[in-house]
């Protein structure tokens, strides 16, 4: 499958890195190519290094010849990264893994989003061509592509109101080796899962680690 990753942070690199190791042809998005590999960043740099067969492209140029885009962005910058990706984004699976997640008060971030509405939502909203579905937010990135990092299986949830869109998305989630997919229903249920941050955050702090996830046992 060919896959765009949008964003070049931690999330996108590993999400991107993952990808390709199953086998899947990978490109990440960015605003500006040419900035982006002029930047000062010795992380980035490195796992360029690493993973040369992964493309670099605009946000559009990469959503234009995939069959499905990852929303690997921050929340804050989710919607404007989306349109500049624009028409390209029409018809195709979008799956979101971001978090509308507020620091512009410090540690811990509040959310600028809740409740009545979800950073999904609105990015359904603003690309209804899209076919949006929420999963892998609720995970540090370690994990959404080394569920076997943990010593036992746990839950990731699917939300989306597209039948087939949440049908690619498990098969890949399969793929990456997560073995209890929970398919919460439509896309107003990512309101349930964007705001599990607030005990992620806190669980993270408790636990002194980033690597640990849930699963609901039934």
């Amino acid at each position: 499958m060919r896959i765009a990753v949008l964003g070049t942070g931690v999330v996108g690199r590993t999400l991107a890195a993952g990808l390709h190791d199953l086998g899947h042809d990978v490109v990440m998005g960015t605003r500006d190519p040419a900035s982006t590999l002029a930047r000062d960043d010795e992380a980035l740099t490195r796992w360029r290094a690493e993973h040369d067969a992964v493309g670099l492209l605009t946000f559009a140029d990469a959503a234009s010849g995939s069959d499905l885009v990852v929303n690997a962005t921050s929340g804050a910058a989710t919607l404007d990264v989306l349109d500049r990706a624009g028409e390209a984004l029409d018809g195709r699976v979008l799956l979101d893994v971001s978090n509308p997640l507020d620091f512009s008060r410090g540690f811990p971030p509040t959310l600028f989003v809740a409740d009545t509405d979800s950073l999904a939502e609105q990015a359904q909203a603003a690309h209804p061509r899209a076919r949006v579905v929420k999963a892998l937010n609720t995970m540090t990135a370690d994990l959404m592509v080394r569920p076997g990092l943990l010593p036992e299986g746990t839950t990731v949830f699917v939300s989306g109101d597209d039948p087939d869109a949440k049908e690619v998305v498990t098969g890949l989630l399969h793929s990456l080796g997560h073995t209890d997919v929970l398919d919460l229903g439509g896309l107003a249920t990512a309101r349930g899962t964007e705001m599990y941050l607030g005990l992620w955050v806190r669980a993270m702090g408790a636990l002194g680690t980033p690597l640990f996830n849930i699963r609901v046992v039934r």
